[in-house]
């Protein structure tokens, strides 16, 4: 992250559950950034793994197939010590009617400590936390078309290793608006940080009353591409198409494909690219961009992931006495380490 990004305010951190975007506050997103900051060195070590949450276990349920979020909630309590569990639909009891409700219920019987959901249905996240409270701790890995906080914090944090401040940036989101809960949760979380929000998609996958959120919404590419600064590309949910919503792909691809001839003519020249993935090559994204180095951020926000999400089963998993012990010993080691070059966790 940029070395003048705001400063965080530390030990303001109070939740055990992470299920929405638009409820964080500006201090306690900075708390996880500046945390993840901590983490990522971790990343580039040979051994990567230290002893914070020895003893905890966090359980991924996964109703929904996923690669990135699955996989880096698991790296990210597997490097931080924990015990990690992938549930799987298709094996389980779920399969025999189980609910939702007695299936976690099992987990939490078991000494499970915290729970990673992704699941089809808007609320699931909300009803775990009202029947458990803080029995175990519920982080949101994306429910229905309501909200992805994971993604929209790594995004953010992804954007901040690049640019010094985002205040008066423009960014636009382009794709299918209607159905994504990764553009719900960076709306909030980039005007949070002062960042002008703009939407492009066809007037069909626009959410109606969207521009409530403080958002600008347009039809027209290069109205909303002129002077970008970063462009964040959706997925196509093809498999959402078949309501037609969009005449034909085709379509979408001509008037709606970011590709390197669209960011020369309208964008800044030293815009910035993005998307969650996973990536329809040639239909949302040029292939040629996306594998573009200097302007693409695709891969640093697949690593970014799994800092934020050490970041945030850290904070829900740990006591402040414990974070501020995590503290101690990281500024101990930097101090043992200064003259040999070694990176402090």
């Amino acid at each position: 992250m940029a070395t003048n990004s705001p400063l965080p305010t530390k030990g303001l951190w109070n939740r055990r559950h992470v299920i929405d975007s638009a409820s964080l506050s500006l201090e306690e997103v900075q708390e996880v950034l500046r945390t993840a900051t901590s983490f990522s060195h971790i990343l580039s070590r040979p051994v990567k793994k230290i002893p914070t949450l020895r003893g905890k276990v966090v359980v991924n349920m996964f109703y929904e197939n996923s690669t990135r979020t699955r996989t880096s909630f698991e790296l990210a309590a597997q490097y931080l010590s924990a015990d990690a569990v992938n549930f799987s639909v298709s094996s389980s009891s779920v399969k025999k009617g189980e609910s939702l409700i007695d299936t976690a219920e099992t987990l939490a019987a078991m000494g499970t400590d915290a729970v990673v959901i992704r699941h089809a249905s808007s609320g699931v996240c909300q009803q775990l936390v009202n029947y458990f409270g803080d029995r175990m701790c519920i982080l949101n890995a994306g429910d229905g078309y309501h909200d992805h906080p994971t993604q929209g914090l790594l995004d953010l944090f992804s954007l901040l290793e690049r640019m010094d401040d985002l205040t008066g940036k423009k960014i636009v989101i382009v794709g299918d608006i209607l159905h994504s809960r990764v553009a719900r949760s960076n709306i909030h979380l980039l005007k949070l940080f002062g960042a002008e929000v703009h939407l492009l998609a066809p007037s069909t996958l626009l959410p109606m009353h969207i521009e409530a959120l403080g958002c600008k919404a347009h039809t027209d590419i290069e109205e909303a591409l002129r002077d970008a600064d970063v462009v964040m590309c959706l997925r196509m949910q093809l498999e959402r198409q078949r309501a037609g919503l969009i005449p034909a792909l085709r379509e979408y691809i001509r008037f709606y494909s970011i590709t390197q001839d669209r960011l020369d003519r309208f964008c800044k020249p030293n815009v910035l690219v993005m998307h969650p993935g996973p990536m329809n090559r040639g239909v949302e994204i040029a292939s040629d961009v996306a594998d573009n180095k200097a302007l693409s951020l695709i891969t640093n926000q697949v690593t970014s992931g799994v800092a934020i999400r050490m970041s945030l089963l850290y904070l829900c998993l740990s006591t402040p006495a414990e974070r501020s012990g995590l503290e101690r010993f990281q500024a101990s080691y930097s101090e043992r380490n200064q003259q040999t070059g070694v990176l402090a966790v």
